[in-house]
């Protein structure tokens, strides 16, 4: 009898049923039935998979997560049941920093009200808004990894001077430098890193007291690393000069009074999900539960260590 996987978000099944192979049948709309026979699932970043999932899958021996991001999986369930949460490293890794790298041109170049004001017919008052520069500036990384150095990659093509931290992740001696830091000389700030206990709101008041008046920061990572109140205070005095999000907490979001300012870019999270990326995590996720199921070990999982 052919083992079962199931799709939760959906995953389309014209990429993985290819990939899964003959042996495996994977069904993209599942019943409750087909829950309870099911032996792995490949779930999208938006599902939340929780106990009550858990309890729907008895028969359950591997998760196949699309994208890095593990949060709306509850690890410790997995952990106890000793079931494996693939994870897609790389897979969507060149698609955020290009979006990164779109919300950081367009806070700069100042897209959004020079859009609004040639629209409007207030081509008069088109040099209202300094337009900047990136050449030459300061552009702090926070989160080296994959995403995190593409982003480097990108920032040196641009001329921007590039400082990066990273607890966990060696960073090149030239980059390297302390938190502290780069919140004190960027001029733009790009975040990358996992969210934690330790770094909810790891931009607030007090973070962007410390930075240069105007700096612009951008968040492809995850909602919670930015206290919006605080930086939403940031915008009206002048502190912060811009604001590009892709992530929000929770998801989606309740309207925020920063949402309607004319120096914030909101994307609905999907500066990771292009073309290329999508076909790449659905791969990657459902190579990593097929290895698994067959006694292998899957490239990349985010827990049992």
């Amino acid at each position: 009898m052919s083992q079962i996987v199931v799709g939760l978000g959906p995953v389309a099944t014209n990429i993985v049923q290819p990939v899964l192979g003959p042996a495996i049948k994977y069904i993209e709309e599942p019943t409750e039935a087909d829950l309870s026979q099911a032996s792995g699932a490949i779930v999208r970043a938006n599902y939340k998979f929780d106990a009550s999932v858990f309890e729907k899958m008895p028969k359950l021996k591997v998760i196949g997560r699309t994208g890095v991001g593990t949060d709306l999986v509850d690890l410790k369930i997995a952990d106890d049941k000793k079931i494996p949460v693939v994870i897609t490293p790389g897979s969507n890794t060149i698609a955020v920093a290009e979006g990164t790298f779109a919300h950081l041109l367009a806070l700069s170049k100042r897209i959004k009200p020079l859009t609004k004001l040639v629209a409007q017919g207030e081509w008069s008052n088109r040099t209202s808004y300094a337009v900047g520069d990136l050449a030459g500036n300061v552009l702090g990384i926070i989160g080296f990894g994959r995403i995190g150095r593409e982003v480097s990659k990108f920032a040196t093509a641009f001329g921007l001077k590039v400082k990066a931290y990273d607890p966990f992740v060696e960073v090149p001696s030239e980059l390297k430098a302390s938190i502290e830091e780069i919140f004190k000389t960027s001029d733009y700030l790009t975040l990358h890193i996992p969210l934690t206990a330790e770094n909810v709101n790891l931009i607030n008041a007090k973070s962007l007291a410390s930075m240069k008046d105007g700096i612009n920061i951008v968040n492809c990572s995850r909602g919670a690393l930015i206290n919006l109140d605080d930086a939403l205070a940031a915008l009206k005095s002048g502190k912060l000069g811009g604001l590009g999000l892709d992530v929000f907490d929770p998801e989606p979001p309740q309207h925020h009074e920063i949402f309607d300012h004319e120096n914030v870019l909101l994307t609905p999270h999907v500066m990771g999900l292009s073309k290329q990326s999508t076909v790449a995590t659905f791969i990657d996720a459902a190579q990593g539960v097929r290895d698994v199921l067959e006694g292998k070990a899957a490239k990349a999982i985010a827990n049992l260590k």
